[in-house]
């Protein structure tokens, strides 16, 4: 399958506006100076029965969303358009996301906003602290943008989310989604190492073909480095790894990248449906049918991982809690219709 990109840049939209401290570049501005240039979608495919979200308590989202307001706090959920804030919200989850909501990396598959972000948030550690409290969690997530911009990457801004999330709640669980730590992996893990997490995870995204293409800036065989030298720093905490289907890639290719994650002693692995936030965004390839996704599940429990979640909506957080504790993964919501004509209801 070939990725679909360009190599020029429509003379219309010939200079994208430059970086300013503490301005989000979205759409076009974003991914315009990225090494493999997307081209610009003009008609959607259609999605498939299967891309469902549950319906949710509309007041319970607000009330959320409030609280995190109130703490000037930022969550992956809203600023990356996760088709399942309303379930994770209405359930009582959210994923934090620290450092502020610039992200200095030019990913065209993520809605998070790229520029020059702004010094860190003293504040942001309490802050959090009392939301997780506050919120009464029994297990939260926490990521970030990424900062290339620190010298340890934002390892020490982590350590202190944990250490003041664990003074408030010392019984509520944490799971920390990193960055790549690019340039900055030995310090980052000395820290990681002294002050850990419950789980450690690190998303390789998709398969080191389509790198270049989709996440420009990162390394395929660092991410597995990262997850794999933190196992073996501290072999008690659980590593964690994400990564998406329907941008190219080949069903044989994901197989290869599933024995590369359990070679680097990976415990758990989410794998959801690409989705598109924009029509300025990567465009998807396909939509992976959850026999697919089934098939990936099997495989993935053969080899031997402690738990595979795969399905057209799981995402790295999702219901992080449930697949920790090895719960099995949720089935799609499929339409009674569509499974009729696949000949999956009995009579």
């Amino acid at each position: 399958m070939t990725t679909a990109v360009q190599t020029h840049v429509p003379a219309a939209k010939a200079k994208p506006k430059k970086a300013i401290q503490g301005e989000k570049l979205r759409g076009y501005d974003k991914v315009a100076r990225i090494p493999i240039k997307v081209i610009p979608t003009v008609e959607a495919k259609k999605k498939p029965d299967w891309i469902r979200v549950k319906m949710s308590s509309p007041a319970e989202v607000a009330r959320i969303k409030a609280t995190l307001r109130e703490q000037k706090l930022y969550t992956v959920c809203e600023e990356a358009a996760c088709p399942n804030l309303p379930q994770c919200f209405a359930d009582g989850t959210a994923t934090f996301m620290i450092m502020g909501d610039i992200c200095t990396r030019r990913c065209p598959f993520c809605d998070v906003g790229h520029g020059r972000p702004n010094a860190l948030d003293a504040d942001e550690p309490r802050h959090t602290a009392e939301t997780i409290l506050g919120l009464q969690l029994k297990y939260a997530v926490i990521t970030s943008v990424d900062r290339d911009d620190l010298k340890d990457g934002g390892a020490g801004h982590f350590v202190e989310v944990l250490n003041e999330s664990r003074a408030l709640s010392p019984n509520c669980l944490i799971e920390i989604l990193v960055p790549d730590f690019r340039g900055r992996m030995d310090i980052a893990l000395d820290l990681l190492t002294e002050t850990p997490p419950d789980v450690f995870n690190h998303n390789i995204e998709t398969v080191p073909r389509l790198y270049k293409a989709f996440r420009p800036g990162s390394d395929y065989q660092h991410s597995l480095d990262l997850l794999k030298l933190y196992k073996e720093r501290r072999p008690d905490i659980a590593t964690k790894c994400g990564f998406m289907v329907g941008l190219g890639e080949t069903e044989e290719e994901i197989y290869a990248l599933l024995d590369d994650l359990k070679a680097h002693n990976v415990d758990m692995i989410t794998v959801g449906q690409y989705l598109q936030p924009s029509k300025n965004h990567a465009p998807v390839d396909r939509y992976v049918h959850p026999d697919e996704f089934q098939r990936y599940m099997d495989y993935g429990k053969k080899i031997g991982f402690f738990s595979i979640w795969a399905g057209p909506m799981v995402r790295s957080s999702y219901f992080a809690d449930r697949q920790y504790y090895g719960e099995d993964c949720p089935a799609p919501i499929r339409s009674k219709k569509a499974l009729e004509a696949e000949g999956k209801l009995g009579c």
